[in-house]
């Protein structure tokens, strides 16, 4: 069997796209993981998707798995590779694209220049929604790592998030934290982990360690939480330039009760296909 596929990347949060609306694809976690090796297959830090709606009222549903073969929930540099890919495939025409995901509905809208605004919903606070154990919900909270005590906040962009603020971003080890953070007892389902320099209360720098990843060029869902935090803390205006290894994205959160809006680009790298 031959699948068809688009490579993609969101400021080099890259996906291997597939349309399983025209072909029948059954992956196994296996087959993901191979195909996610950058050396033996297509290379990836997601794959995503792309099937009918299960809601008459919706136009498409998709699917989100790490490269580690595992299904999460949601993505926001993924969520804008999506819109761009329907577009480009012809799959629609439609600037606003309503679609399923395993968190919720969003909504996508497609600009000139491939920038794409995502609704991106409400942030999750509660903690036992993220999930989160605490006895009760609060800002920050501290979790102990390697011996010391960090101060986070955990927010579920439909993915749980645990975000650190830090006052250098550029030398801090992510990818060892990273990794302690993101597999903490704490978070059942574990967690993102995004390391947050606050420039001015406009503008922050970030970086990430994905779960079932590692450390990404970029993460949306991760610059929404951190923004979410950063406002939370009353540190940021409503909208703030993120600006992570891959490039900026613009994310504005006017605060509890509202959605949190992402803008950003989506690129295409190349198409093929390759023998499942």
């Amino acid at each position: 069997m031959f699948l068809r596929f688009t490579k993609m990347h969101g400021l080099g949060n890259d996906f291997m796209v597939v349309d399983t609306i025209t072909q029948n694809v059954h992956l196994s976690s296996k087959q993901i993981r191979h195909l996610a090796d950058r050396h033996l297959g297509i290379g990836f830090d997601q794959l995503l998707l792309v099937d009918p709606p299960h809601d008459p009222n919706m136009d498409f549903h998709y699917r989100i798995f790490n490269a580690d073969g595992n299904e999460v929930e949601q993505s926001g540099n993924g969520a804008r590779c999506f819109a761009r890919f329907v577009r480009d495939k012809n799959l629609s025409v439609k600037a606003l694209i309503k679609a399923e995901t395993a968190k919720g509905n969003i909504e996508l809208q497609v600009g000139e220049n491939n920038n794409i605004t995502v609704n991106m919903g409400q942030p999750v606070l509660d903690p036992w929604d993220i999930p989160f154990k605490t006895k009760r919900q609060a800002i920050t909270y501290t979790l102990e790592v390697d011996g010391r005590d960090l101060e986070i906040s955990a927010i579920s962009m439909g993915n749980p998030h645990a975000i650190l603020q830090v006052d250098d971003v550029n030398s801090l080890p992510v990818e060892k934290l990273g990794q302690i953070i993101h597999q903490h007892f704490r978070f059942p389902k574990r967690c993102n982990a995004g390391f947050m320099e606050i420039v001015n209360p406009k503008q922050i720098r970030l970086r990430v360690y994905e779960r079932g990843v590692g450390e990404t060029l970029a993460c949306g869902t991760g610059a929404c939480a951190a923004v979410v935090a950063g406002r939370l803390r009353g540190m940021l205006e409503n909208t703030v330039i993120v600006t992570q290894p891959g490039g900026s994205l613009e994310i504005t959160w006017k605060g509890e009760g509202y959605s949190v809006i992402m803008k950003g680009s989506a690129t295409c790298v190349f198409e093929g296909q390759i023998s499942i």
